[in-house]
């Protein structure tokens, strides 16, 4: 029988594979193999979980101020007028050891030290931001959240701690300012109260005349004579236009 020869009708060249190697995959397989792939990682990348374990749900489409309570493992908010439910927010594993309204936002504080704001942001309710308490896990169950959440007015909401005082802006929980407790002693959250515009909180030391066991905050921070605060408000540039960097101070 002859061998065909290179070039005649009908011959295919048959390229010798060496022993041993994998053999080669077809390039259809290949690309449906690449599309089961991504089409599995899309599918986990949905299915993970929020890093808060939020869950907002919008039961009234008002987005008029409303009264906000802790119910068991979540914040509710109910219509002032007609008393329906507006919206209900809770966090996967965690419930809710405080809540309230401020001025921009419905803020709580929950078991795992976390303090989070629910605003009628742009249309209807949104968590808008997460701060976590330093050592909270530390005292809050023997706290129980009782005057941790404190509103100073402005849009600045006070977060008490026994060992710091820390301030934020409700409108994107920006930082503005910290107090930490003379040494030796510790604020008392529980023990607070308003009166003219300031709060008068209590930190209890052991040796202390009583006048230096009761601070006096605002949304400024401390009150003291000639204190030279930073301003609280968002940075505003040129025409009314919100800037994220601050502003520097003009040469002398």
């Amino acid at each position: 029988m002859g061998v065909p020869q290179a070039g005649a009708v009908g011959v295919r060249r048959v390229r010798n594979r060496p022993e041993g190697s994998p053999p080669s995959v077809p390039r259809r397989v290949r690309v449906l193999a690449l599309l089961l792939a991504v089409g599995v990682l899309l599918a986990a990348h949905h299915l993970r979980p929020a890093p808060y374990g939020d869950h907002l749900t919008v039961g009234h489409t008002r987005v008029a101020d409303g009264e906000v309570i802790a119910r068991g493992a979540a914040v509710e908010a109910y219509d002032r007028v007609t008393g329906g439910l507006r919206w209900r927010y809770a966090r996967a594993g965690h419930r809710p050891l405080d809540a309230l309204h401020a001025r921009e936002a419905a803020l709580a504080l929950w078991d795992d030290g976390t303090v989070t704001a629910v605003a009628p942001w742009p249309h209807a309710p949104a968590v808008r931001w997460h701060r976590t308490l330093p050592a909270g896990g530390h005292w809050l169950p023997a706290q129980g959240g009782t005057g941790v959440l404190r509103p100073l007015g402005h849009g600045i909401l006070a977060v008490v701690t026994p060992d710091l005082v820390l301030a934020y802006r409700l409108s994107d929980g920006d930082l503005r300012w910290t107090l930490p407790a003379t040494e030796g002693c510790a604020f008392a959250p529980a023990r607070g109260m308003r009166h003219s515009g300031a709060l008068l909180l209590a930190q209890p030391c052991a040796d202390d005349a009583w006048t230096a066991q009761v601070v006096a905050l605002d949304d400024l921070g401390r009150i003291a004579p000639h204190r030279t605060p930073l301003g609280n408000d968002r940075p505003v540039g040129r025409a009314g236009v919100r800037e994220a960097g601050k502003a520097l101070a003009r040469p002398r």
